[in-house]
């Protein structure tokens, strides 16, 4: 072999060497992208589940922003159509983090997703201290509902495992804030039973630790109705 033989072999020998070097390494970084990708939950349970403490607003800046809320929910956070809830005295934290679901896509409704597009996180807190300073008004059950929906919210249903409601909202609907769970008396039935319908189905997913719908799930459509009239009826003793 020639000295130029040479030359031209161990040249060609060397990029052999190179491509299959540049070939591992980059079979590597693939390997460990999808190793990584795979271990990405679809959803991020801390966006879900967090607990908003809201320590600093401004209700004025969420008096104003609330214009444009009072259109569906009422100037005072009261709505007058059934199928929209009533915001007034919702825990801050609460509806703060809603907002803050609507605008991430964890909680799913176009009409909610396009109003909370441009809001900013002070915004929706501010939001939260308005509508939480609004005093809710009371609605009243239907009277055939009442024995029911007042059995399954105060004492829940054994043979189903249905929790009582009380037992996370209180015996007067107040909710827990520090829980994130929302104040539900005066709440229209039929949102009320709209949610946990949702929440049935799995088209709600919001709840912190599947809560909701692990109970909704259980609980046949007379119970929701039931339960939601009776909500809609309750008040502070």
């Amino acid at each position: 072999m020639s000295q130029e033989q040479d030359k031209i072999f161990f040249r060609n020998f060397t990029l052999v060497i190179v491509f299959i070097a540049v070939m591992m390494i980059a079979f590597y970084i693939v390997a460990d992208l999808v190793t990584n990708k795979e271990k990405e939950p679809v959803k991020n349970e801390m966006n879900v589940n967090s607990v908003i403490n809201i320590t600093t607003g401004n209700i004025n800046n969420g008096k104003s922003l609330s214009q444009t809320c009072a259109v569906c929910h009422g100037p005072d956070g009261n709505s007058v159509n059934p199928i929209w809830p009533k915001l007034a005295g919702q825990h801050a934290s609460y509806t703060a983090k809603q907002l803050k679901n609507f605008k991430d896509g964890i909680r799913v409704n176009a009409q909610m997703a396009g109003m909370v597009a441009t809001l900013s996180e002070q915004d929706m807190n501010d939001l939260g201290l308005y509508f939480e300073a609004q005093k809710n008004s009371f609605g009243y059950a239907k009277p055939e509902s009442i024995n029911l929906g007042e059995k399954i919210y105060r004492a829940g249903h054994s043979e189903s495992g249905i929790p009582a409601c009380m037992s996370c909202h209180g015996p007067a609907g107040s909710g827990n804030p520090g829980a994130m769970y929302p104040l539900l008396r005066g709440q229209h039935a039929e949102y009320t039973a709209s949610q946990l319908k949702m929440f049935k189905k799995g088209e709600r997913n919001n709840d912190t630790n599947n809560v909701m719908r692990s109970i909704a799930s259980r609980m046949t459509k007379e119970q929701i109705e039931a339960v939601s009239e009776y909500i809609q009826g309750l008040r502070l003793q």
